[in-house]
């Protein structure tokens, strides 16, 4: 799929506490070889701007009035994402539907002890995948996942929406030029 929308709402959990909490929506955007995350939370918004062409990324980070951007060549691209280059992936043979689309189960065992649970669906496979680098081995797009962090909290990421048929307007995966204060990476 070279372009399409999908929304994503995002609740929490914690290990004490079995009531869930919408934290967060989360909006994904492809276009060819760029993708761009939108998360938006009361507290704050992120924006990651992927080019799969370059492999660089952007992310543009909002508290308030306060505005920063870290741009991420090649090699800090796959420095900051290091840690997930070593996920065990457990594919079973468990599949639900969500939003009319046949999903499959699979189980992320990451470096650091949490695990994830994917639900993806075969039936859309993303012209860009490493925008979000932990499914970037997932045969298909992810339209639900659970993450359970060795703390006990759950967050859930579940697709709400998805549009295949609009245009992405280009201009998404414009960088601004102004307005952000510039966090350098080492």
């Amino acid at each position: 799929m070279a372009e399409c929308t999908v929304v994503y709402k995002v609740e929490s959990q914690d290990a004490s506490d079995a009531s869930m909490r919408q934290k967060a929506t989360k909006t994904v955007y492809i276009k060819s070889n760029n993708a761009r995350i939108d998360l938006k939370a009361p507290a704050y918004d992120q924006t990651t701007i992927y080019n799969k062409t370059t492999v660089t990324a952007t992310v543009l980070r909002s508290f308030g009035e306060d505005k920063y951007m870290t741009s991420l060549n090649t090699k800090q691209w796959r420095k900051v994402n290091e840690s997930l280059d070593s996920i065990q992936t457990q594919f079973t043979t468990d599949s639900i539907s969500i939003l009319d689309y046949p999903c499959k189960k699979a189980l992320l065992l990451l470096k650091n002890g949490d695990t994830v649970t994917v639900y993806y669906t075969s039936v859309i496979i993303p012209s860009v995948r490493e925008y979000e680098y932990m499914f970037k081995d997932i045969p298909g797009f992810v339209l639900g996942y659970e993450r359970i962090e060795n703390t006990g909290v759950k967050t859930i990421f579940w697709a709400t929406q998805i549009n295949l048929y609009n245009p992405v307007a280009a201009s998404k995966f414009d960088i601004p030029t102004k307005g952000y204060r510039i966090i350098p990476v080492d």
